[in-house]
């Protein structure tokens, strides 16, 4: 695995196995951050490729302020965040939808219903109910390991705010496992 400034130095001078491998690298990341703010599955393939294309477009203004999966990371919130303006979507909430989770809860008895797979399908869902940016923060926090300092370079949020978002968006998540398991 070579380190963020060789990889960098060789993508700016037009390798292409360097870019390859920097896909390779960031790749699960970038669908991730992609994922986790689109939802329409025919488009997040192709906004994933954009994200790269932007990524070597833009690699000569990478300066190392921040770790290279931080900056890519980066790239990848603000192209999600500017299809969903440009899909006119609401940015704060998302409906909730009910019905998906039917499947999932047995209202006589939960617990003997979901199985551990299921359950973190549950979850997931869950998540994906939470406002943007809450979920945005979450799964930057939980899934994906970056501490505050990262999350507010990717969101341009203050460190304060990202803790802030992550405190709330636990909350929303816990009350939405309260209702739905009716405890």
């Amino acid at each position: 695995m070579m380190d963020d400034r060789a990889l960098v130095s060789r993508v700016k001078s037009g390798d292409m196995q360097a870019f390859g491998l920097l896909i390779r690298q960031n790749e699960r990341l970038v669908a991730h951050m992609i994922g986790r703010i689109v939802k329409q599955s025919e488009d997040r393939e192709e906004l994933c490729q954009d994200v790269f294309m932007k990524v070597f477009d833009r690699i000569g203004e990478f300066g190392f302020q921040s770790r290279l999966s931080t900056w890519i990371a980066t790239v990848a919130y603000r192209h999600a965040i500017n299809h969903l303006r440009k899909q006119q979507m609401a940015f704060a909430d998302l409906p909730e939808s009910h019905d998906s989770l039917e499947r999932f809860i047995d209202s006589e008895n939960p617990e003997t219903t979901l199985t551990e797979s299921d359950m973190d399908q549950w979850i997931v869902k869950l998540i994906d109910q939470l406002p943007v940016q809450y979920k945005t923060v979450l799964t930057l926090y939980h899934l994906d390991g970056m501490n505050y300092a990262e999350i507010g370079t990717i969101t341009e949020m203050p460190e304060g705010t990202v803790k802030n978002y992550l405190f709330r968006a636990r909350q929303l998540l816990k009350e939405k496992v309260k209702k739905h398991l009716g405890e």
